[in-house]
């Protein structure tokens, strides 16, 4: 019946029917950018030897204007697990609250902590609650990582507006400049990196995703300002501290210079 008398609101999985837009398409073309509104962009998640770097940008933009320069995309859900968000900033955030208060109270309530799979799946589920949302324009975007105990490795879940939860096995980026990180990372990104190979990539990632997109903030050198970066390994999730971050841009500028000068 939904195909048949309403097809404009029909989920597409891949490509469209025929004569309509994707959901996707035509919500991110009802994306408000009016003034009050805040929009979070690029966030990326890379899987390394030990685990995961998960990640993203500071800024938010209202409209053409920057919104906020010290916003936070990247949250601890538990001990072993992290959610990035890129999309509208107030719902994001209040996602990414309710299900670290969710996870939370599952974990006190059971006595047992949630396994990964059915974190990622119980995120579905909030993302799904939001579809009515997302079509008007509020879209709710994240990237969920963590370090399964059981398998004893990182993983990536990405997710679409419907909820649908889709497992990356090595890296991901999504938000306006998700396509450029993604595009760095997809040169330089090896299987067996270790811990400090793969933070590298997730900065050079960042900073040309902020050098090609308007709406991503790099590293604020003035302001002291930096991309969040965490690590989730076997032994828990670490914040990258701003000193050690701004360590890594300092080398990456490095190596950009020497390339420059030839």
């Amino acid at each position: 019946m939904l195909m048949r008398y309403h097809p404009h609101l029909w989920p597409a999985f891949g490509s469209p029917l025929p004569g309509t837009e994707s959901l996707t398409h035509k919500t991110l073309r009802r994306l408000p950018d009016k003034e009050g509104v805040l929009l979070g962009t690029t966030i990326l998640a890379l899987k390394y030897e030990d685990g995961v770097v998960i990640g993203g940008d500071r800024r938010a933009v209202e409209g053409y204007q920057v919104g906020e320069r010290r916003i936070e995309k990247v949250f601890s859900v538990d001990e072993y697990s992290a959610i990035a968000i890129a999309g509208i900033a107030g719902p994001c955030i209040e996602i990414a609250k309710i299900f670290q208060v969710q996870v939370e109270y599952h974990e006190k309530m059971e006595g047992t902590p949630l396994s990964l799979e059915g974190k990622a799946n119980f995120l579905s589920t909030l993302i799904r609650s939001n579809l009515q949302a997302a079509m008007q324009g509020l879209v709710v975007i994240p990237i969920f990582a963590g370090y399964d105990l059981k398998r004893k490795e990182g993983r990536i879940f990405k997710y679409d507006l419907t909820g649908g939860r889709y497992e990356e096995t090595e890296y991901y980026a999504i938000g306006s400049g998700g396509k450029d990180a993604r595009a760095t990372m997809k040169k330089l990104y090896r299987p067996d990196m270790d811990r400090d190979s793969a933070l590298r990539v997730a900065v050079e990632a960042l900073w040309d995703a902020a050098d090609e997109d308007i709406a991503t903030g790099g590293p604020d050198f003035i302001r002291g300002i930096y991309p969040t970066l965490k690590l989730i390994t076997q032994e828990g999730t670490k914040s990258l501290k701003d000193d050690e971050v701004a360590g890594l841009f300092d080398e990456l500028m490095e190596k950009l210079k020497g390339k420059q000068r030839g």
